[in-house]
């Protein structure tokens, strides 16, 4: 199993920014999917941003299309997710997850359904 530790979170006013970050242990597979998500208090979990590691194939949630941007650095094993133009709605706890893409080229967040490893968290909070 991939073992991911989340780091970067933080507080910030609205219209700040934050770059969060997650190490990976491993990659178990070529066909391998890294990605955030988060989940508000009382709201489900959704999907973030997205990137197939493989050939650096984003997705993102439309909410933060524009406005944050998913990035990798293969060598440390490491995504980023750079945060910009906050918004209290992105108040969450943030939380990366990774697994091996059987199907497709895109990692969408249904993939991720599937994928047994997940970070412990961290927690963003976006003041008004």
């Amino acid at each position: 199993q991939v073992r991911l530790a989340e780091s970067g979170g933080g507080s910030v006013q609205a219209g700040g920014s934050l770059r969060l970050s997650c190490a990976a242990s491993q990659y178990t597979a070529v066909r391998f999917c890294m990605g955030w998500f988060r989940q508000a208090p009382g709201k489900e979990r959704e999907g973030v941003a997205s990137i197939n590691v493989g050939n650096d194939m984003t997705v993102y949630a439309d909410s933060v299309k524009g406005r944050f941007t998913i990035s990798q650095d293969k060598p440390t094993l490491t995504v980023f997710l750079q945060m910009n133009s906050l918004k209290p709605d992105d108040t969450a706890m943030y939380y990366c997850a990774a697994g091996p893409l059987v199907y497709g080229n895109a990692c969408t967040f249904r993939d991720f359904r599937d994928f047994n490893s997940w970070g412990q968290g961290t927690q963003v909070t976006v003041s008004s």
